[in-house]
């Protein structure tokens, strides 16, 4: 979500790719074509009857809450052995947490994060980590990232809490540390950054300083790793 610069442009990841349609065809037809390695890697799933298993409801962040957006507004990978993530993109909901979640459910939006950070300090999960969320406006950018929404407006500094920081930045510490993400403002960007969206998002009041002095502590304070907790009970806002 975010704030915008121009009326809403189209995300150039909602639709496969042309070669995504013809996998089964030329999978199928012996001796037709040759499929590199990393191609059916990324297809792979594709195929008819193959599904990579994943436990319904389960989290990748210790403490998150699951509810699932609508599977229109990201697609199935199995990321990091498909697509490689190397980077955290921060936005901001342009509204309140409760209509964050309701967009993300709504196979009309065509867009979402893998997380939303409440003003509180709830984290909510809405698509995992291993798939590619429709967030930034720019394909190669979703496939190599995670996004993280939080709740508040660009113009409002009051809406970006203590609490808000410091649940993000241990958030964006425990992703950096399962990818191996550099924690610096090369890997870890605003929405603003990624090229060619018209979003504007976190804004001139998100502080980075502060955000990237506690994300640092946060990667180095002593935890156990954050790997896929056990199912947790969906909800809707």
């Amino acid at each position: 979500m975010g704030a915008r610069r121009a009326s809403k442009g189209k995300d150039g990841d909602r639709r496969i790719g042309r070669r995504a349609l013809i996998v089964g065809g030329a999978a199928t037809a012996a001796g037709t074509a040759v499929l590199a390695r990393d191609e059916l890697a990324r297809l792979w799933w594709r195929v008819p009857g193959v599904d990579k298993p994943r436990e319904q409801g389960a989290v990748d962040f210790t403490g998150a809450r699951w509810v699932a957006a609508s599977d229109a507004n990201w697609r199935r990978a199995d990321r990091p052995d498909d697509y490689g993530i190397d980077m955290v993109i921060v936005h901001v909901t342009q509204g309140s947490f409760d209509s964050a979640v309701r967009a993300f459910q709504d196979p009309g939006h065509k867009a979402a994060t893998h997380y939303i950070v409440g003003q509180d300090g709830r984290v909510t999960q809405m698509i995992r980590e291993l798939d590619v969320a429709y967030h930034a406006g720019n394909r190669d950018y979703n496939e190599r990232s995670v996004g993280i929404e939080h709740e508040g407006f660009v113009d409002r500094p009051q809406d970006f809490t203590d609490e808000m920081y410091e649940a993000s930045a241990r958030l964006t510490a425990r992703i950096c540390a399962r990818y191996d993400i550099p924690v610096d403002r090369e890997h870890i960007i605003g929405h603003i950054e990624v090229p060619g969206t018209d979003h504007t998002d976190p804004g001139p009041h998100w502080d980075w300083d502060r955000y990237m002095k506690l994300v640092r502590r946060a990667r180095t304070a002593p935890s156990t790793p954050s790997t896929p907790s056990t199912p947790t009970a969906p909800t809707r806002a």
